[in-house]
């Protein structure tokens, strides 16, 4: 017997998303939370069979479209990657939006998408690009001092844009795309010295640069929780970056922060406050995405990798 999984794939400034239309785990009814926590549980093997080896590969973000349990949205998402789930993606709202849109499925240039942290609310521009409105971000800890084995010290903030991120202040390297595999263990020494440090929860590293680009702000690499890199500027990770600039006054709310990421892409971020306590800011992210691939996963009942290489069966 042979299972059929639906499928759009896209890429946002050059990170890639999968979206799951149809035929992939049964999560049920309930809330996000509730169905993400049944596909954590019941069927976690399914999430290395739609985005890993053979069918994907380790830089893949899934998404699974829902019905939404918010009658105010218009659709519903739960994004994983090659270790586990993510509460919100920036680049993969992008892309998931822009999915809609490709399958014919937003009536206007709005979309209200529930994630398992929140509502995010997504506009269409006339020029393709897709901007949302991302959950309240905030700084946790600023100026964070530590030595990490391999690096020296290093000095940083501790910030929440969907996701947890350790914005490095110091060191601050010349990043560009050949030296890819030094950033690699450069931010994995971090993100494990940051652990044991007082921040577990931290699960994503961000380096910064000055930019290629003089129209740009800053350039960044980022480190996701699966070892692997983000193409993009980091939609998650441009929030934090923004939430750290409106803690530090070095951004005004409504101003313009162009993000470069490692590829030479960009996303562009600005902000207002949040209208609750904590100096939480809700961050709005611009950033363009293209669909690349439109088809079906088949996982056969006899094929020894139908969920991924290295996975035992035993476990579905």
């Amino acid at each position: 017997m042979t299972q059929r999984i639906a499928f759009v794939d896209s890429h946002t400034a050059g990170e890639p998303t999968r979206v799951i239309l149809s035929g992939g785990p049964d999560l049920g009814s309930g809330t996000i939370q509730e169905r993400l926590e049944r596909f954590r549980s019941q069927h976690d093997s399914m999430r290395l069979a739609m985005v890993t080896e053979p069918r994907g590969a380790e830089v893949l973000i899934g998404a699974v479209r829902c019905e939404p349990s918010d009658t105010s949205c218009d659709a519903a998402v739960i994004f994983f990657n090659n270790v586990g789930y993510l509460g919100m993606c920036g680049h993969g709202l992008i892309g998931f939006v822009e999915t809609l849109r490709y399958l014919g499925e937003i009536e206007s240039d709005r979309c209200r998408v529930e994630t398992p942290v929140g509502v995010v609310e997504a506009r269409i521009h006339p020029d393709g690009k897709i901007s949302f409105d991302n959950v309240p971000s905030y700084r946790k800890a600023t100026e964070v001092v530590f030595d990490a084995p391999g690096v020296g010290q290093v000095v940083g903030d501790v910030a929440w844009g969907g996701n947890w991120f350790f914005l490095t202040r110091t060191p601050k390297p010349r990043l560009r795309i050949d030296s890819i595999s030094e950033w690699l263990k450069m931010t994995t020494a971090i993100r494990k010295t940051v652990n044991e440090n007082g921040y577990p929860e931290v699960d994503h590293i961000e380096l910064f640069d000055d930019p290629i680009s003089p129209e740009n702000h800053s350039r960044n690499f980022v480190l996701c929780p699966g070892l692997e890199y983000d193409r993009s500027p980091c939609g998650t990770g441009t929030s934090a970056k923004l939430a750290c600039l409106a803690a530090d006054g070095l951004l005004e709310p409504g101003e313009n922060w162009i993000q470069e990421g490692i590829l030479g892409t960009s996303f562009t971020g600005h902000y207002h406050w949040a209208d609750e306590p904590g100096g939480r800011i809700i961050p709005t992210i611009t950033g363009r995405a293209f669909v690349t691939i439109e088809g079906h996963l088949l996982l056969q009942d006899d094929d020894p990798f139908r969920h991924g290489i290295g996975l035992d069966e035993s476990s579905d």
